[in-house]
């Protein structure tokens, strides 16, 4: 004989409260008082209740469901926030609906802000619950006023969180990350090391995070060293083209810098190789250290010194601070992003504890 399935209705029947009441409780809300609350979870337990995500939407009008925005799922930096947003959602009890809008890359169209664009339309048809943007149009110094526009729209349906750095004239929920505090600290580590020919390479121009630290290794250098024009290469955010950066600064009339900043972990492996093709050694000939740490960094040859930008806290806030907009709880939380300089073996100084 089949088990009879319990329901909402009867859980709230023996529970002594309305169906609303139990209904709250299911969807997490604060306003059930504490001792109503457990004597309903007791109940729940019980009677070994599960909900489903379609029953609770039915009554809460969601879909537990969020839409991420990428521009490219190959993109390490990317892939990494992916990973802890869609972990941390899954705990919170709702899934990912992921847009790969290949606008960035080897894959990247020239009508890139059109393309996004047009996948807003997708994204309000799967009546998601909310919205979470990492990079793309978005994170452009110049953005086209038409995408603001769209994006705005959505807003106004949808709640939108953008992991990036804020634009005047768009209405979404920015989360700002400090690009400058990181490279910083690496520039003044080769600068301590007493290194004053070094070059900056990697990141594409026009885009805000290239910008951003760019200028902060530009100001930091200029204090203690002159800034050399050829000494700074911006082509993209890929292995091949620290791989290329490199090659152009062997093949020079100049002298070679005697240390690098790449724009991430994949520009400075880049760089590294094509040292190696040319018969040179990193850290013996140029020292070589990145702005964004990757996963699995600690394992190249040379181990790479870096700066941790700790995604899996900037993923978690993401998610904490959408779940909180959806229900009306935000307290209007900061987020206080601490990038860490991790010392390694590339920029020829390296504690052996990093080792574990």
């Amino acid at each position: 004989m089949a088990k009879k399935q319990v329901t909402i209705k009867e859980i709230a029947k023996q529970s002594g409260v309305s169906v609303s009441t139990v209904s709250r409780v299911l969807n997490d809300s604060p306003s059930v008082a504490p001792e109503k609350r457990k004597r309903i979870q007791e109940v729940i337990d019980q009677l070994g209740f599960q909900p489903s995500m379609l029953a609770r939407g039915m009554v809460s009008k969601e879909t537990y469901t969020f839409a991420v925005i990428v521009p490219d799922i190959t993109n390490p930096y990317f892939t990494s926030l992916i990973f802890e947003i869609e972990q941390y959602s899954k705990k919170r009890g709702y899934s990912l609906l992921l847009v790969n809008t290949m606008t960035a890359g080897k894959n990247k169209d020239e009508n890139s802000s059109t393309y996004e664009i047009n996948n807003f339309k997708t994204i309000k048809e799967k009546q998601v619950d909310g919205v979470i943007i990492l990079g793309g149009e978005i994170d452009k110094v110049d953005v086209d006023p038409h995408y603001i526009k769209a994006l705005n729209d959505l807003h106004k349906q949808i709640p939108v969180i953008i992991i990036g750095q804020k634009h005047v004239g768009c209405q979404c929920i920015f989360i700002e990350r400090n690009h400058e505090k990181g490279v910083i600290a690496l520039t003044q580590h080769l600068l301590a090391l007493g290194h004053r020919d070094i070059a900056f390479i990697g990141g594409e121009p026009g885009v805000i995070i290239t910008e951003e630290r760019l200028r902060a290794f530009k100001n930091t250098l200029s204090i203690y060293s002159r800034i050399k024009d050829e000494y700074i290469i911006l082509t993209d955010y890929y292995t091949k083209d620290g791989y290329n950066a490199m090659r152009q600064l062997i093949g020079a009339d100049t002298p070679l810098p005697s240390a690098i900043v790449a724009i991430n972990d994949n520009v400075a492996m880049g760089a590294i190789r094509a040292l190696t093709d040319a018969g040179l050694n990193c850290p013996i000939d140029v020292k070589i250290v990145s702005c964004d740490y990757f996963s699995n960094s600690e394992y190249n040859v040379p181990r790479l010194t870096t700066i941790d930008q700790h995604n899996e806290y900037l993923g978690q806030f993401a998610v904490s601070k959408l779940i909180n907009i959806i229900h009306s709880q935000d307290n209007d939380s900061q987020f206080f992003h601490e990038p860490e300089l991790i010392i390694r073996e590339s920029c020829g100084t390296y504690l052996k504890e990093d080792q574990s």
